[in-house]
């Protein structure tokens, strides 16, 4: 699944913000941000990340590894509960004549019987990640926008 949404900025200053995991929280619905790891502190290729996340009642984190880091135009991570595949997320940036545009995409890599484990924040997970992607590219273009 994926979401795009034009922003009138630059494409270094929207990679700044999409590859700013520590600070995701500000623009996610259920990202809460998080913390670097292993010497880490910032986004580079293969650099780990604990994010913190909620959801309704519902609190967990996850470990990120930044598996694409071409800036200013990709920037890729996949998320583990443990040792658990979840999702890999992907930011695009494309610039243009009128600014850049943002893409973000989702890939849930979550096996069968997890789902079952994990139904009550499951249930609608594709309807409930479409709108969180549009919630957060909304926020971030208001964000990139506003400090121009």
């Amino acid at each position: 699944m994926q979401e795009s949404i034009l922003v009138h900025t630059w494409t270094d200053k929207a990679f700044a913000v999409v590859s700013d995991l520590a600070g995701m929280g500000r623009f996610s619905p259920e990202n809460d941000g998080g913390k670097w790891l292993g010497g880490a502190s910032a986004a580079a290729l293969g650099a780990r990340f604990r994010g913190r996340n909620s959801n309704g009642g519902y609190r967990w984190s996850t470990i990120a590894t930044v598996t694409a880091y071409d800036a200013p135009r990709l920037f890729s991570f996949d998320v583990t509960y443990g040792t658990i595949p979840v999702s890999t997320w992907v930011y695009d940036i494309t610039s243009s004549a009128e600014g850049v545009t943002i893409t973000e995409r989702w890939t849930d890599n979550r096996p069968g019987w997890f789902a079952l484990l994990t139904s009550p924040l499951r249930r609608n997970r594709q309807a409930f990640t479409a709108r969180s992607m549009r919630a957060t590219l909304e926020a971030m273009k208001a964000e990139l926008e506003a400090s121009r």
